[in-house]
């Protein structure tokens, strides 16, 4: 059914209709929770907390506008607002001295490796960077739709997946050797 129906329908009180709505855009909704939180457990309670937020401000949708960026400025919030009210829990990295320092046993282990590397770089991003570049360049949100997600100017939004993207590439360079490294 048409995203734009199944908005309709919801606003006008059928609760089936948001499942539908919620079902299409979960996936979504924890990838950019997740984003903003670099924790996949309070991800998943932020975007849980969203789509209870969107449900309860259904009145506000305006229908006459895409329902997923409406939705994801909300994921957006109510993740900003956990992290806000979540205690710092620290965890100490293993040092290069304490960890293998060579290549993993196999890709799976290197795989791992690399998505736990970029997770702590997309940590470092600041909140409007992380964003942006998630957005952007993993759920596929147009500058003009993130602009309306997030508030912000356009070109704000260009800067930030600039430099996101450029701060990412810094971060995991020697990921880039260690690529090299193996098809040569």
């Amino acid at each position: 059914m048409e995203e734009s129906i199944l908005a309709a329908r919801a606003t006008a009180g059928d609760l089936e209709a948001f499942g539908q709505l919620v079902e299409r855009y979960t996936p979504q909704a924890r990838r950019v929770a997740r984003a903003v939180l670099a924790d996949p457990d309070d991800g998943d309670d932020a975007a849980q907390d969203a789509f209870l937020s969107a449900l309860r401000h259904l009145g506000r949708y305006d229908p006459s506008r895409p329902f997923g960026p409406w939705l994801m400025r909300i994921v957006a919030n109510a993740a900003a607002d956990r992290r806000r009210r979540r205690k710092v829990r620290a965890a100490d990295e293993l040092s290069e001295a304490t960890s293998g320092g060579g290549p993993g046993p196999d890709v799976e282990t290197d795989r791992w490796a690399f998505l736990a590397a970029f997770r702590r770089a997309l940590a470092l991003l600041p909140e409007r960077q992380r964003l942006a570049v998630t957005l952007f360049d993993v759920e596929g949100y147009s500058h003009a739709q993130i602009a309306e997600i997030l508030d912000i100017p356009q070109g704000t939004v260009r800067s930030d997946v600039f430099h996101a993207r450029r701060r990412l590439r810094t971060a995991l360079v020697t990921w880039q050797h260690h690529w090299k490294e193996e098809v040569v």
